[in-house]
C-alpha cells in the first residue's frame, strides 16, 4: 500500500482527523445515545463496555477518523477505511456513525465525498457494509449511487457476525 488510509481530510466545513486513543471520551459522548445505534447491527454500542470494543477495533484498523465540525470543534461521529485488498485494488469505507444532532443535515454525503475523492486516487473500487435493517444508511448508499451486491455476513471486531448488505462504488 503506497498511500495512507489515515490522513487528514477536509472541506470548508468538516475535517476527518485520524482517531487516537485520547479521543475515546469525546467520541463516546456522541456514541452513548441509544438512538444512534437503533438501526445498526449491534444495538448495544451505546453501552460503554461495548463501545470500548468498537473503539479498540477502530484504533487497530489504522484507518479510523473522528468527524469534526470545523466552526465549533465538535466531534460529530466517526468513520473509517478498512480491509484494503491490493489484488482487487479495493477498500472498504464504513463503521460510520453520527450523533443525532447531525442527522438530516446532509453531512454524510459530504464526508463520503471527501473519502471517495481521496481514496479513488489509489483504488478502483470502494465497498461498504451496511446493516441489513439499517434503512437510513441503505438509503444514504443508494443516494450516493452505490450498487447493492446483496447480503453478506460480516464479522465485526469483538462482536458477533451480522448480516449486512454489500454495496460498491466504482471509480
Amino acid at each position: 500500500m503506497n498511500f495512507s488510509i489515515q490522513t487528514v481530510l477536509e472541506n470548508e466545513t468538516y475535517q476527518l482527523i485520524p482517531l487516537q486513543q485520547g479521543d475515546f471520551e469525546s467520541l463516546y459522548e456522541v456514541a452513548s445515545d441509544p438512538e444512534v445505534w437503533m438501526q445498526h447491527p449491534n444495538k448495544d454500542r451505546y453501552k460503554r463496555e461495548v463501545f470500548e470494543t468498537f473503539f479498540q477495533g477502530a484504533i487497530e484498523s489504522g484507518g479510523a477518523f473522528k468527524i469534526v465540525e470545523k466552526a465549533t470543534g465538535d466531534i460529530l461521529g466517526s468513520t473509517r477505511f478498512y480491509d484494503f485488498d491490493e489484488d482487487r485494488n479495493s477498500i472498504f469505507i464504513g463503521y460510520t456513525f453520527y450523533g443525532t444532532k447531525s442527522w438530516g443535515k446532509k453531512i454524510n454525503p459530504q464526508i463520503k465525498k471527501l473519502m471517495l475523492d481521496y481514496i479513488f486516487q489509489f483504488v478502483d473500487t470502494v465497498y461498504f457494509h451496511v446493516g441489513k435493517d439499517n434503512m437510513r444508511s441503505r438509503t444514504a448508499m443508494e443516494r450516493l449511487g452505490a450498487e447493492n451486491l446483496g447480503e453478506h455476513e460480516v464479522a465485526y471486531f469483538g462482536e458477533p457476525s451480522r448480516i449486512n448488505i454489500l454495496y460498491q462504488i466504482q471509480k
